[in-house]
Order: C-alpha cells, then structure tokens, then sequence
C-alpha cells in the first residue's frame, strides 16, 4: 500500500486504530482529546477530538398542525435563536426518549401522546462525537413545567405553521442547525407520506464517551 492509500480496489476498507490519546481538558458539558491514528500507508497522524454528551430534541406539532418553537438566548453566538426543545443525554440510564419527553416538558409545559423518530444527525464530524436524535411528538397536552433556571428562564414558547416554518427555515430566520433539519424532515415526512421510525428504534450512533467520562469522575488527564 502506497501513502496514497493503495489501489483504488482497496479504498474504504483501512482500519483507523487509535494508538494513544490523552485528554487536555474535561469540562461540564464537553472535554478535548488527542488521539494518534493510524493513517492509510502507516503514518500515524494526531486529531483533535471535542467529546460531548449527545442530545435529543423535539419536534412537536398540535392538534392545528402548528410546530412548538423556543426563543431562547444562546451566550456563544450573543443572541436569541428559534429553536427545538432539546437537551442533552446527561443522566446516566436515561434513555433518549425519555430524556425528550423530559425536555419537552421542562421548555415548554407539554406533553405528548405519540412519539416517533424524525431523523439523527452526526453534527460536525470533522472534530466532534456530538449526535443528535429529533424525536416527532404528536397529540400535545400540557403538563407540569419545573421552574426554569437560568438561561431558560427568558425562554419564550411560541407556535408557527408547518408552512411558515418551513418557509423561515430557507429565508434564514431560523438558522439553528437542529431546528432546521427537523423542520424541512418534518415537511417531508407529512409531504410525501414517510412513515418515521418507532420511538425506541436503536441508535447505534448515540454518543457515550463523554457521559462515561463524568460518570467514571475523569477529570483532566
């Protein structure tokens, strides 16, 4: 095999191995590694990963067919997005469904009769783990909301057509990245009669590392 990486019968079948890592930096809600990696011809090249907790959100339609946005101030980028009511995996045994019925409940006081899988996403795999699972909930009822803390206590819970969703996806008024793929998956999905997946489908693709780094007390290494 030639530092190109072999004859072209041969792409896609190279094994990354990982031949050490070390952290730099374990914080609350991420941490930063280096990892070495076997490179195609043998060189051993260093990448920089950003592990995270991984995260569900929610896209939640009426009775009307109206969709359930969140205004929420978001501190990295200085301004309030429209956004999913999303959260993060960060209880150790929770499962991503009830981890999006909590979020629901906590961000906008509803809860939901049917739930179903919209669509997953690995978010920037070029440094990340970070994934996210957008969970279709329908048949909305309110609930208890706790208390909001923090930056959600300036949230604000407001409701667009599907179609006028849509429409502020593509225009740039909602730019938040989860926001707009579960709003155009959603049109989708009702606009050619895909049946999303069951609730409690797998996802292989769920992110651990970081939340059993926390659970395991790893701090710096």
């Amino acid at each position: 095999m030639s530092e190109q990486g072999g004859s072209p019968d041969e792409a896609g079948t190279h094994e990354f191995e990982r031949v050490s890592t070390s952290t730099v930096y374990s914080g609350a809600i991420l941490a930063l590694r280096l990892d070495q990696v076997v490179m195609p011809g043998g060189h051993v090249a260093q990448r920089e990963v950003v592990e995270k907790y991984g995260a569900v959100a929610v896209v939640a339609v009426d009775d009307d067919g109206d969709l359930v946005l969140i205004d929420q101030y978001r501190h990295p980028i200085g301004r309030r997005l429209l956004e999913l009511p999303a959260g993060l995996l960060d209880e150790p045994g929770e499962s991503p469904l009830a981890a999006a019925q909590r979020e629901l409940a906590e961000e906008t006081g509803l809860a939901a009769e049917r739930w179903s899988v919209l669509v997953e996403m690995a978010l920037s795999p070029g440094f990340t783990d970070e994934a996210l699972r957008i969970y279709l909930a329908t048949g909305l009822s309110e609930t208890h909301r706790p208390p909001p803390e923090m930056e959600e206590a300036d949230l604000r819970v407001l409701r667009l057509p599907v179609d006028e969703a849509v429409r502020a996806a593509l225009s740039g008024e909602i730019e938040n990245a989860t926001a707009v793929a579960g709003v155009l998956a959603l049109a989708a999905v009702r606009d050619r009669g895909i049946r999303p997946r069951p609730a409690e489908t797998p996802w292989p693709g769920m992110p651990t590392d970081f939340l059993e780094r926390k659970s395991a007390g790893n701090g710096k290494g």
